[in-house]
């Protein structure tokens, strides 16, 4: 079979790329090839939902850029397909004197990044957040939830109903670039195109390599568990509830959502996942084990981050490390609120030294686009993301023979 475009990963960056294409270039010959079956079944669904506003990310950056351009295109897309999403607002909270300067920073990010926000004190943040505690906040009236699931599925189809073609259930065993362009070995045959986009989230670096890409980075999953508030607990929480990240520590903290459908969790955790898609402490599979412990790269990690990395285990452990985690943001929240809920596992991205890859990482070749690290606010700002992929593969077109 030959294709114009092909895009390995169908979650929602990889929806996003094709759908771009195709507005670019209607009639392109575009097929999306996804080894699930079904699209957005990992890092697209299995998170918190959130539409993010941007505050946190270094001014300048791909992050920074996209998430702005990105949330403005997911809410209409929303809103012209009928999926729900709220503009619920964000606190987040100091809870003591000593998380003020850090908040203070905050603040200043947010008004070089655009982001309009309101200070708090402890009665304003009482105002949005009756149950919430701390002694100063930023409230952020533009972020909000939607269902990212649902959005990749309304993506599918209308891509199929635009002429593109969706291969579910088909895995990439191997590829390779040609003079001509690509060819994409699968598990049901080979597929040859004029141009190729990789975006394979959890294992996107290895699927970079198999078309001869070096990634700069390499990937590491990192398990997110979150607990749900029993439905009689669940009006202590308004809308979003965020400490102030620590900048000292690779990841945000446990935080509280009310997601769409009005549940609430707490979460994530932040733990060494044994699988690249070991949703549970139980899923192991040796040789993603064996490669995580090998490389150099997150045994620098861990060795910098040691004490915090076991406070992440321990939440995985004990529900009780985890209420403690969560009642420093909501004191009345009980240990009896709290159960166990689904989980999600996120690509982190290591550069050599063992630091994180703290932004997108695309990378490209003669006939390809890679897209290796793709972080939150991937999924708030995937239209975004998708455009800028779609303009640099199809510039690749223009060289690749015509057929």
């Amino acid at each position: 079979m030959r294709a114009d475009l092909i895009v390995v990963g169908g979650g929602l960056v990889g929806l996003a790329t094709a759908r771009a294409a195709l507005a670019a270039r209607p009639g392109l010959r575009v097929t999306v090839v996804e080894k699930e079956p079904a699209v957005g079944r990992h890092q697209s669904s299995r998170n918190s939902g959130v539409l993010h506003a941007g505050l946190y990310y270094r001014p300048g950056s791909r992050k920074a850029a996209f998430c702005q351009a990105g949330k403005a295109r997911m809410e209409a897309f929303c809103d012209a397909e009928g999926i729900p999403f709220v503009r619920s607002g964000k606190v987040v909270v100091a809870v003591d004197g000593a998380e003020v300067p850090r908040l203070d920073a905050l603040q200043e990010r947010a008004a070089q990044n655009g982001v309009a926000v309101v200070r708090l004190d402890a009665d304003g943040l009482r105002k949005h957040e009756p149950h919430a505690a701390g002694v100063a906040a930023l409230w952020v009236p533009s972020t909000g939830v939607t269902d990212f699931g649902a959005v990749a599925d309304r993506m599918a189809l209308r891509l199929l109903e635009a002429g593109a073609e969706l291969r579910t259930g088909t895995s990439v065993v191997g590829g390779r670039e040609t003079a001509a362009g690509v060819v994409v070995e699968t598990d049901r045959g080979p597929i040859e195109a004029r141009a190729l986009v990789t975006c394979a989230g959890l294992w996107a670096d290895r699927v970079a390599k198999q078309f001869g890409a070096r990634p700069s980075v390499e990937l590491v999953p990192f398990r997110g568990e979150y607990v749900a508030l029993r439905p009689a607990a669940a009006d202590l929480v308004h809308g979003l509830i965020y400490p102030v990240p620590d900048p000292a520590l690779p990841f945000l903290g446990v935080h509280l959502t009310r997601r769409i459908d009005g549940t609430v969790d707490a979460g994530p955790s932040a733990a060494l996942a044994f699988a690249r898609d070991g949703y549970r402490l139980r899923d192991v599979r040796l040789g993603d084990l064996g490669e995580a412990l090998g490389s150099a790269a997150f045994r620098r990690l861990a060795r910098r981050h040691l004490r915090s990395g076991l406070g992440e285990l321990s939440r995985s452990l004990s529900l009780r490390v985890f209420w403690n985690a969560a009642r420093r943001l909501v004191p009345e929240l009980a240990l009896d609120d709290l159960v166990r809920a689904a989980s999600g596992v996120r690509a982190q991205a290591l550069h050599p030294d063992g630091t994180l890859a703290d932004d997108f990482v695309i990378e490209s070749t003669a006939r390809a686009v890679h897209v290796i690290n793709a972080p939150s606010p991937a999924a708030t700002a995937s239209l975004a993301v998708g455009e800028v992929i779609a303009e640099q593969v199809l510039a690749r077109l223009q060289g690749a023979p015509a057929t």
